[in-house]
């Protein structure tokens, strides 16, 4: 009789608030949100439609072709995409009175860090804390960082190198030694670390990305860095944007053994962060004297203590491994395959770096590759046409509301707007499908077009690294186009995307070899 009673109780509370109370809803319509089209039949329903196009795959790109039928959609019940690029001052600029979304909120830790605070006041104060760190001239001071770790990435690769490619032929599968993607990723796990830590993890020599996880009980174990990381920002991407049954999700998900795998798989990160948190507080308290982002969460300016809670300490560490280690990697990547596609590029790109460069060095100086203007405007191309962050950052209208696009969006409403479709809108962006840096040559164009070029968002919440962005990538393009020679497996070989929260690539199988670096009767390049 119970039994009956609690299956009964069971049914009737999903068929009500699964199906009923949600079609109640709807025609409700409190918010007046019918007049939007919906992003699919059931959008105005529940967010899970939106959930399943997220585990497609490329979610930006989807919505953008849609947005092509109109400027507002309906992507859930209380969640609406925008896709005229007016909206990105308006739900991202210095002025908005948007904050970040509850998605922000359900996947904080208990110390929210810079990256998924959510409170304007409480983001002030941190990022006030962290700008001075972040600052250019501060990273320019840090510089020997990311070029000894580029000379430690030369020195793999001089040892993966093959023979020259014979014109016009593919690769034998023998010759692709070179993971691109793996090894950028390695890169930039080391570069940031260094940064932010002054330590050495050796992936760069090792070739792979094992590494030392600790328990909060201070036990020890191996795990995969890069791998946990990639793999948690998968599993949580497919759930989180329901934000009301995110954690229901999750647990119904373990269910299943190919996602009780995944989270698995995804639990070790947040302990391999803490050993290296753990790790350079020992250094601190043995009175080492560095130069990194540890030392500006501790000490302020004037080599006062901060205070901050240990819990803080690693939660801001967190955010900048996490993201300085991620989407770097991916322009990396993305950039050197996009050029060797469009070997004329390529050339100028050469033609550029050759002429102030000398043929034995290894490593490009930052300060004599970043002004170069076609490096920037390559590695500006590359972020434009395929985002790292492609995706729609969420934020929430404030209670009284706001003005989006000239519609006037109730409060408490989640919106956003895709850095992709922002970068492919044709009337800033001529021909946004093609791969063509020289729109950036001009100085007037390029004005005109930099307020909607936001691979790293903008306004108050635009991200903070940027700069280490820059540095890094400025010094390893121009380092491997004037060492080496790339070739892919075919011409009809595609590198495989997966958009989580950032991009997940997959594989980058390359063939590499020495450059013979022209040198004219002069011995001027």
């Amino acid at each position: 009789m119970l039994s009956t009673i609690v299956f009964n109780a069971v049914g009737f509370y999903i068929v009500f608030f699964w199906m009923v109370w949600p079609v109640l809803q709807y025609f409700r319509d409190q918010k007046g949100f019918r007049k939007y089209p919906n992003y699919t039949l059931l959008a105005g329903l529940t967010d899970i439609p939106y959930c399943y196009l997220s585990a497609l795959g490329f979610r930006s790109r989807n919505l953008t072709k849609h947005h092509e039928k109109s400027p507002i959609l309906r992507i859930g019940p209380n969640n609406l995409s925008f896709g005229g690029i007016q909206a990105i001052r308006d739900i991202y600029g210095h002025s908005t009175t948007c904050v970040k979304d509850l998605k922000y909120a359900i996947t904080a830790d208990a110390h929210p860090h810079l990256f998924d605070v959510i409170d304007k006041p409480s983001h002030a104060a941190k990022r006030k804390r962290l700008s001075a760190a972040f600052a250019i001239k501060n990273l320019e001071r840090w510089d020997f960082k990311v070029a000894r770790t580029t000379e430690r990435l030369c020195a793999a690769f001089d040892k993966l190198c093959t023979k020259p490619l014979s014109s016009g032929a593919n690769p034998e599968t023998s010759d692709l030694t070179v993971d691109f993607n793996k090894w950028a990723n390695l890169f930039t796990i080391e570069a940031i670390n260094n940064i932010a830590l002054s330590s050495t993890l050796g992936l760069l020599e090792q070739g792979n990305d094992h590494v030392t996880a600790q328990r909060r009980d201070g036990t020890t174990y191996e795990a995969q860095y890069r791998k946990s990381q990639n793999t948690s920002a998968y599993a949580t991407s497919h759930f989180v944007w329901d934000y009301k049954n995110f954690r229901l999700f999750v647990r119904l998900s373990k269910l299943f053994p190919r996602w009780r795998k995944a989270w698995k798989e995804a639990a070790p990160f947040k302990d391999v962060i803490y050993h290296q948190a753990v790790t350079r507080l020992d250094r601190y308290n043995n009175g080492e004297k560095l130069d990194d982002f540890f030392t500006a969460l501790m000490d302020d300016k004037n080599g006062q203590p901060q205070n901050l809670e240990w819990g803080e300490v690693v939660g801001e560490l967190a955010a900048i491994l996490d993201a300085g280690a991620d989407t770097t990697a991916i322009a990396l990547t993305q950039i050197l395959e996009l050029l060797i596609r469009h070997p004329d590029h390529l050339a100028t790109l050469r033609e550029e770096v050759d002429s102030v460069l000398q043929a034995e060095d290894i490593v490009a100086p930052y300060d004599t590759v970043k002004n170069l203007p076609f490096l920037r405007a390559c590695l500006d191309e590359a972020m434009r046409i395929i985002p790292p962050t492609s995706a729609g950052l969420p934020r929430r209208t404030p209670p009284e509301g706001a003005r989006i696009l000239g519609e006037w969006i109730p409060g408490n409403t989640s919106v956003s707007m895709t850095i992709y479709t922002a970068h492919h809108d044709p009337t800033v962006f001529p021909k946004p499908d093609e791969y063509q840096p020289h729109r950036w040559m001009d100085i007037e164009e390029r004005k005109r077009m930099e307020p909607y070029f936001i691979p790293f968002s903008t306004g108050a919440r635009g991200c903070i690294g940027r700069n280490i962005s820059y540095l890094e990538q400025t010094v390893v393009l121009a380092s491997l186009v004037h060492r080496y020679e790339f070739a892919l497996p075919s011409p009809d070989w595609k590198l495989q995307r997966f958009e989580a929260f950032n991009l997940l690539m997959g594989e980058m199988p390359m063939k590499m070899w020495r450059r013979e670096i022209p040198v004219d009767a002069t011995g001027i390049y």
